[in-house]
């Protein structure tokens, strides 16, 4: 039997990479994960999820302040100023103590950190940073980057036209920011900087904002977002952007095809989705060939076609969710160490942090009815007395349940804390539950989940409170 250095290798330490080196150390398997950043979190927790979420946050607190929400409540401020930097440093720090706090659970779990890009040169033999390490099983866990837009160049540096990583860095608030995509990542960083000063426009090629989301909540959400003052350029295609100094020109049209027009701007969020990360991986030197989406197959276990070699999170199929991987990295472990590792996929949420948030678990109503027929039940976060009380008025909560047997096939909801709500919603479906069960479930008052009851109730006979 061959030696090797390790019995797991992980590449990539995000949220998949590094959970699964976590729980395949913790089930007593020897353990390095592999990375070539400065800190450990991957994407996520260095300019993703974590820093997005800190700037969200802040420029929201921000926005109660010059808005007149502090006033309803009786306190009075003095003029409303901004301090970027501040609000920039508060965000470095939550990245440094989370990313940090990686460092120390590898530590305590015993898993080397081997810092460098790796390579494979055969299925059990990795280049990492010029030396070679061996493993019995290799899990590719590297990840996704950004989707780049045909004949656009990003530069971060510049700060005229960036990406994600770009748009969260930048020095200044933009006169004119224009968002190319109304994805989830386009409509956060727009939130945040619309908060903070910035006109705002959103270019999609699609009708609608929010791909493969309930189709009420893509047609609620635009109307929040222009309310909140955003300007929305739908079923509109980006055809070049030419930047001259630090203004940058956009050509516009309409997606069928016609007029164009041009949009001027002095930052531009390319923001069209992202794409798995396998280039530099060497996955030709291991015969492993990826589908037409640029994905890694696997089976449900995890395990490619190659013996010995697994993947997980944004580089196979399904949502490029940082909760996804974490799921798969604790599954892929547990198959590696000869348990079963479960991840139920059709139970996946997901969630807009922009403010209200918009979040949804299980089949939209479009698709729920492609497969039979459906009740729907919808109750307004106006009629909610905590949403109203805290003057939050806007949103909803949708349950979509089997017309005969009352099973929730999936709930979406448009509220403050929509995020935390779905939680609920996500535990329903897992265990199977009847809209019924949610119904007779006692729900503290006064609550925004208390929407999420009401709507449930509408399923099978009538809500109280509308």
């Amino acid at each position: 039997m061959a030696e090797y250095n390790y019995d797991v290798l992980i590449i990539g330490a995000g949220p998949g990479g590094y959970v699964a080196a976590i729980r395949a150390a913790q089930l007593g398997l020897k353990v390095a994960c592999a990375d070539g950043r400065e800190t450990l979190g991957g994407t996520c927790l260095n300019v993703g999820c974590i820093p997005s979420k800190a700037l969200l946050h802040g420029s929201e607190k921000f926005a109660e302040a010059v808005d007149g929400t502090f006033a309803k409540y009786g306190i009075k401020t003095g003029p409303v100023t901004l301090d970027l930097a501040a609000m920039q440093a508060q965000k470095v720090d939550s990245v440094k103590q989370l990313t940090g706090g990686i460092e120390f659970l590898f530590k305590k779990n015993k898993v080397t950190w081997l810092k460098g890009y790796a390579a494979f040169e055969d299925a059990h033999t990795v280049v990492v940073a010029g030396a070679k390490v061996t493993a019995r099983d290799v899990v590719i866990a590297t990840g996704s980057s950004v989707t780049p837009l045909p004949g656009v160049t990003v530069d971060n540096d510049a700060g005229v036209v960036v990406d994600s990583t770009g748009a969260l860095a930048l020095e200044r608030v933009p006169e004119h920011l224009v968002v190319i995509g109304g994805g989830v990542i386009g409509l956060e960083l727009g939130s945040v900087w619309r908060r903070l000063g910035a006109k705002v426009t959103v270019v999609e090629f699609l009708d609608q904002l929010l791909p493969g989301m309930d189709g009420d909540v893509r047609k609620e959400a635009a109307k929040i977002f222009k309310k909140q003052g955003m300007e929305l350029k739908l079923s509109t295609k980006v055809t070049g952007v030419a930047v001259k100094g630090k203004t940058a020109t956009l050509t516009v049209e309409p997606s069928a095809g016609g007029a164009a027009e041009t949009l001027s701007a002095d930052c531009v969020l390319v923001s069209i989705g992202r794409r798995p990360n396998v280039e530099g991986l060497g996955l030709e030197r291991i015969g492993l060939e990826l589908n037409k989406r640029g994905q890694i197959e696997t089976g449900h276990d995890f395990r490619t076609a190659v013996p010995g070699v697994w993947a997980i999170g944004d580089v196979i199929p399904g949502p490029m969710l940082a909760h996804k991987a974490e799921d798969e990295g604790v599954a892929v472990a547990e198959f590696i160490a000869g348990q079963t590792g479960i991840v139920n996929h059709a139970v996946i949420p997901s969630v807009v942090y922009t403010f209200p948030e918009i979040a949804g678990v299980g089949l939209t109503e479009e698709a729920a009815r492609e497969k039979g027929e459906v009740k729907v039940s919808k109750f307004p976060m106006l009629a909610n007395s905590r949403a109203k009380t805290n003057h939050e008025p806007d949103g909803f909560v949708k349950v979509i349940a089997d017309a005969k047997t009352e099973r929730v096939l999936g709930v979406w909801c448009i509220a403050s804390v929509a995020g935390s709500m779905i939680a609920e919603a996500a535990l329903a479906l897992e265990f199977g539950a009847t809209a019924e069960d949610i119904a007779y479930t006692s729900h503290a008052h006064p609550t925004h989940a208390e929407a999420l009851k009401e709507a449930a109730m509408g399923i099978g006979g009538k809500p109280i409170h509308i």
